[in-house]
């Protein structure tokens, strides 16, 4: 027979529990009480009714143990007060000690032990001993041994049905953990790429515009600076859209493999020039000797720059100026980036991108085990300082 086939037969057996045991009483009704119903003796419409009744109840021995177990009990007592002579049904007694044992509570397994017990000793006296006492000892001993094995092989069910339980409920948290980390996979997923569009859009059009005004002054009276603004606006759009090309690639792509390298610490002075060159006046301090870190690390430093200098062309006003301090101390790399402007960049920025500006910064300072304060600075203008370690801690 072909290995699917009883795969599928199997499981269809453990989905129809009542059907299989249902089937398995008409058969133990056909064996164990029509065909021997020649052979009783005496009050033969009795017995064939008692030990029907033995037999009906095992159709439910899986689905209703306890009640089922009742009407055997009963089905005995009533056959010991009758007298009638010991029948082939009667092994229904040790099949409902092992159902008790399997797939009843566990009170009902001990109580259906002791009732077994009990029913040996009564069964040896009333069917096998004739007086005579040896042969009731022995009589007992052995039914009572049928009784203990058959309450030993439930018990046994009974583990191997709650460990196979256990397992599914296993799997089931497992199946359940795997679908929540995948949620929250893809949930940090989409807040990575929308702080960096958030990067690359904010930025670029805060270039695009602040070269657009300044060319639309400068055409009236240099045509060249008009020119020059006209390029740098091409350029930055250019750049732009190359790197929205490359985000968009790798999300098609799938396998969170990025195929352009990523801004580092040293790409941080091109920055200051393409700022520069929209018109913003910014220095570039840089303190000590650099230090090795980690590529997540400089690609945070180089965002909170870009983010920082965006905030400034946006909010500080036509005559600010900024200062972009790279400190390489010995225990990490101190970025600040300050400007002169209105002072009132705080609440805008905070509040910018929908809460994608200085927060998206902080994030990035903290996933690297670093830290970041913005503020408004005494005098006017504003400053944010972050502080990135060399090593993130474990």
């Amino acid at each position: 027979m072909d290995q699917s086939l009883l795969e599928r037969m199997a499981v269809w057996l453990r989905q129809h529990p009542f059907g299989v045991d249902a089937t398995a009483a008409a058969l133990a009704a056909l064996l164990l009480v029509v065909a021997p119903a020649a052979s009783y003796v005496g009050n033969g419409d009795a017995d064939f009714l008692l030990a029907l009744l033995l037999v009906v109840p095992l159709a439910w021995r899986r689905r209703r143990p306890v009640r089922a177990a009742a009407v055997v009990v009963a089905v005995s007592l009533v056959q010991l007060v009758v007298g009638g002579e010991f029948l082939p049904a009667n092994v229904a007694a040790p099949v409902m000690v092992y159902a008790l044992a399997a797939y009843a509570p566990r009170w009902a397994g001990r109580a259906g032990l002791g009732v077994g017990l009990l029913g040996a000793v009564l069964a040896a006296g009333a069917y096998f001993s004739s007086g005579d006492v040896i042969t009731f000892v022995t009589s007992a001993g052995a039914i009572g041994v049928l009784v203990i094995a058959s309450w030993a092989l439930g018990d046994l069910r009974r583990a191997r049905l709650q460990q196979v339980a256990g397992l599914q409920e296993r799997a089931r948290l497992l199946e359940l953990e795997r679908e929540q980390e995948m949620q929250l996979a893809a949930s940090t997923e989409r807040a990575r790429i929308a702080r960096e569009l958030h990067d690359v859009v904010a930025h670029s059009l805060s270039v695009v515009i602040a070269q657009a005004d300044g060319g639309r002054y400068a055409g009236q009276h240099d045509p060249a600076a008009a020119t020059g603004a006209l390029e740098a606006i091409s350029a930055t759009g250019r750049q732009a859209l190359t790197d929205m090309r490359s985000l968009l690639g790798v999300l098609r792509e799938g396998d969170g493999q990025e195929f352009a390298p990523q801004p580092d610490v040293g790409a941080i002075v091109q920055l200051v020039d393409d700022v520069r060159a929209s018109g913003l006046d910014v220095d570039l301090i840089v303190e000590g000797v650099q230090q090795p870190m980690p590529a997540g690390a400089q690609l945070a430093a180089y965002r909170i720059v870009q983010e920082s200098l965006t905030n400034v062309l946006k909010h500080a006003g036509p005559a600010g100026r900024a200062w972009v301090r790279l400190h390489w101390r010995p225990d990490g790399l101190e970025v600040a980036v300050l400007d002169d402007g209105r002072g009132a960049s705080a609440a805008i920025a905070e509040s910018d991108g929908q809460g994608q500006g200085l927060l998206g910064m902080r994030e990035r300072a903290e996933l690297h085990g670093g830290r970041l304060s913005a503020a408004p600075r005494e005098g006017g203008g504003f400053g944010v300082h972050a502080h990135l370690p060399y090593r993130a801690p474990r």
